[in-house]
């Protein structure tokens, strides 16, 4: 067998710990060639690879990022106005590949999945810190994104109880507030904003002006997709090629322009950005990256494609990527972790 392996989209802690589990279990499962493509779909359609042995992938377990290359703002259907995916097709073909193994979000759940029309076999894995991807409880890299932004409240806190400050903590997460809610949650902010529950700035204000009657500080984890009620989203930019045009950011120093004027104390911002994406994996997301691997290696000595591994009810299993791509999996009103920040007196923007 011929199996090659991408990784697509954003980077994020865990993808190494796939391409070695990935890679490892091809080769003892099936003796499989594994053709790892640089730099994600843009390899793919500038034709760039390179063959993976069994200590090619040895070391790069607790190592961040991706031995392979990544990019995020490429698709073989969309190359500057031009479908290449035609020229994609023969680079399969001339490599003689049985399958590949596309690791990343919905943006490339959704680009293998028009990729399987052409006839390409393909098998998913969960990528993103977003923790967004449909029909998957828990993607790997989320927990290292937690973890991060967790450790961040914390110190910011110990400054906001020094200076008697608010102090705000923008999280990534698109539109889902996965990120915000979980850190929030394990880094004790007092008030935790999501794209899920707009926000009312005078309530959170009224919240903070009766914290200043009783703490010196109080911490506001905001998620970078959440705005206002009857507002709109604080975008920093846009791009022309990808999936998602949107590149969200900056709402915290928006809300706090916002809240400024409203309270007593001074109120400070901070953007955590791409920190959250950033080195080596929690010992979670290494296990879980690894068990994720696996699967998917199995999942290909099965013949079992367009299909992606998944987290459900606490165990590995596999759904179509067609279910997949172009959705994404938000924080529902009924969450439990959501409904467990109400009951121990989270603010969460709406009350």
């Amino acid at each position: 067998m011929r199996i090659a392996l991408l990784t697509g989209g954003g980077d994020c802690p865990g993808l190494n710990a796939v391409i070695r589990s990935v890679t490892k279990s091809l080769i003892r499962q099936c003796n499989a060639e594994v053709w790892g493509i640089a730099d994600g779909m843009l390899g793919l359609i500038e034709q760039r690879g390179r063959w993976l042995s069994w200590d090619d992938v040895g070391g790069i377990l607790a190592t961040g990022g991706t031995v392979l290359g990544t990019s995020n703002s490429s698709s073989p259907f969309n190359v500057k106005g031009v479908d290449r995916s035609a020229e994609v097709m023969d680079y399969v073909r001339d490599l003689k590949l049985d399958a590949l193994v596309a690791i990343g979000g919905d943006g490339t759940m959704t680009i293998t999945h028009g990729l399987t029309k052409l006839g390409l076999p393909v098998v998913g894995v969960p990528k993103t810190i977003d923790n967004d991807i449909y029909g998957c409880e828990r993607s790997f890299g989320f927990d290292t994104a937690v973890a991060t932004v967790t450790d961040a409240l914390e110190r910011v806190t110990t400054t906001g109880q020094s200076h008697g400050r608010i102090m705000i903590v923008e999280t990534m997460g698109r539109y889902a507030g996965w990120i915000a809610l979980e850190a929030g949650l394990a880094g004790a902010a007092d008030v935790i904003l999501l794209p899920e529950i707009a926000y009312d700035v005078d309530a959170v204000a009224a919240y903070c002006r009766e914290r200043e009657d009783r703490h010196r500080h109080t911490v506001i984890c905001i998620a970078e997709g959440a705005k206002p009620v009857g507002g709109e989203l604080t975008v920093a930019g846009r791009v022309e090629v990808g999936g998602d045009p949107i590149r969200l950011g900056g709402v915290a120093h928006a809300l706090r322009a916002q809240l400024q004027p409203l309270v007593r104390s001074e109120v400070r911002a901070t953007v955590l950005g791409h920190v959250q994406r950033g080195g080596s994996p929690t010992p979670f997301d290494r296990v879980l990256a690894t068990q994720y691997g696996n699967a998917a290696a199995g999942l290909v000595a099965r013949g079992e494609f367009g299909r992606m591994v998944t987290l459900q009810a606490g165990g590995l299993t596999s759904i179509p990527i067609d279910d997949v791509a172009g959705r994404n999996r938000g924080v529902e009103g009924d969450s439990p972790l959501l409904v467990c920040a109400r009951q121990i007196g989270v603010m969460l923007g709406d009350a």
